[in-house]
């Protein structure tokens, strides 16, 4: 039988808000035929089925579609492996070797920039027009929507939403991240991170007031 973790992803500092994120560590447990079903019942923007521990062999699956890579999905895994096992070099989705590094400041991973979902990126001037919006600025099932804060420090205000994908929208997105990175010509070569680690016991403390964790 296997047990569902649920972890918050790119949560602020203050362990409020990220990403809802579901990770079976026994996935194998889990039939593939069943791991769809499983997604979209549990509803999370993605939830990923560990196969193999060792390796980091994993899959990820949104509410409607199996993906071969994604940014928090595995930066919540890898923080969650290395509480678990205490270490966690590398994870291998369907796209390939994803490189992990963990320190005081977080855990964090890094990929290729072309495998992140191929979303429209649109601009917009400011950060407000992007805080604004009340849905995707485009007719795109995929839509990453940014501006820049400042650009001199690299920091922008970004949404994200992929209802083509089940996810009407993204708080935060590790995956989507290097496309305006890569529009400025910056390397080809994208990383994502997250100070998650103090995270997962206000994910267990919030379903302790709802709900027991789930077994499948």
């Amino acid at each position: 039988m296997a047990t569902l973790h649920v972890l918050r992803v790119f949560c602020s500092v203050e362990r409020e808000w990220g990403n809802p994120l579901g990770v079976f560590l026994d996935g194998s447990e889990i039939a593939e035929d069943r791991r769809q079903e499983v997604a979209a019942e549990l509803g999370f923007s993605e939830t990923v089925f560990v196969d193999d521990q060792a390796r980091g062999e994993l899959r990820i699956f949104t509410p409607m579609v199996e993906l071969p890579f994604a940014g928090h999905p595995l930066v919540g895994t890898a923080w969650l492996l290395i509480s678990e096992n205490k270490s966690c070099p590398e994870l291998n989705p369907p796209a390939g070797k994803v490189t992990v590094r963990s320190d005081d400041d977080g855990t964090f991973i890094a990929a290729p920039a072309e495998w992140a979902p191929k979303f429209d990126s649109v601009q917009l001037a400011g950060p407000n027009e992007v805080r604004e919006l009340d849905g995707p600025p485009t007719d795109a099932d995929e839509v990453y929507a940014w501006a820049w804060i400042d650009e001199a420090a690299g920091t922008i205000r970004s949404r994200s939403f992929a209802p083509g994908f089940g996810i009407p929208e993204d708080e935060a997105t590790g995956g989507c991240g290097p496309w305006p990175v890569r529009s400025a010509g910056s390397p080809d070569h994208g990383s994502s991170g997250s100070r998650l680690g103090p995270d997962r016991a206000a994910a267990r403390r919030r379903q302790g007031r709802g709900r027991r964790p789930r077994r499948f």
